[in-house]
């Protein structure tokens, strides 16, 4: 990859970066009707995004939208093409936790 191309992906990633925390406190907030630090950084982690390519192409992406479309065009790009895999994370990370009744399979 050259420099320039580098140099463009890293920038529409960083504003794919911010939308992405503001889409993902917006949410949280909503959601959870108060701050959750820990569901922030599980949403918004490069682990999280890796599952999707890599990082910075995934948050570029997010930022091209943004400018293109406007905020909530990338909001809605967020939710169609990331929050599905993060809901099923959340479900399985949560099943986890629950005890397990006796007796249950």
């Amino acid at each position: 990859m050259n420099a320039g191309l580098k140099r463009r992906i890293l920038e529409e990633a960083w504003v794919g970066d911010a939308v992405l925390s503001l889409y993902a406190r917006r949410r949280i907030l909503r959601e959870s009707c108060g701050v959750d630090s820990e569901s922030f950084v599980r949403m918004t982690s490069n682990r999280f995004l890796a599952a999707f390519g890599d990082p910075a192409e995934v948050e570029a992406s997010i930022g091209r939208v943004f400018e293109a479309e406007g905020l909530e065009a990338a909001f809605g790009w967020i939710e169609e093409k990331l929050m599905p895999l993060y809901a099923r994370q959340e479900e399985k990370r949560l099943r986890g936790r629950m005890p397990r009744r006796p007796g249950a399979v």
